[in-house]
């Protein structure tokens, strides 16, 4: 059974240009997968979630601000109600994903 090592190893030195070419392509797809790929999905899935918010969401930013969206605005914005009659105007992009969807997670009933 022949390994990567054993074909490297044994490459003849006049042919040193393909195994480089084979590794640097290698290298890459290996970046491309553990990398590139997971913050594309991570920030599609961030975009989806942003698209989808409503008034009455319960949100948190990523400052750790806990609020209820009162209005969302045309330039990108949101308007917070932190307390009854406090708002603050907050940009779309502020919003936690993760913290929000944690606050948002319904209670498990204990058994």
């Amino acid at each position: 059974m022949f390994s990567l090592a054993t074909i490297i190893l044994s490459a003849d030195p006049k042919s040193g240009g393909t195994v480089q070419l084979i590794m640097m392509g290698a290298i890459i797809l290996v970046f491309w997968l553990f990398m590139i790929r997971p913050q594309a999905k991570k920030a599609k899935e961030q975009k989806k979630f942003i698209d989808n918010m409503q008034k009455g969401d319960k949100i948190v930013t990523i400052a750790g601000i806990h609020g209820t969206i009162n209005k969302i605005n045309e330039d990108n914005t949101i308007q917070m109600e932190v307390n009854p009659g406090s708002y603050l105007k907050i940009e779309k992009s502020s919003i936690s994903m993760e913290w929000t969807l944690a606050i948002n997670k319904p209670v498990a009933e204990k058994s």
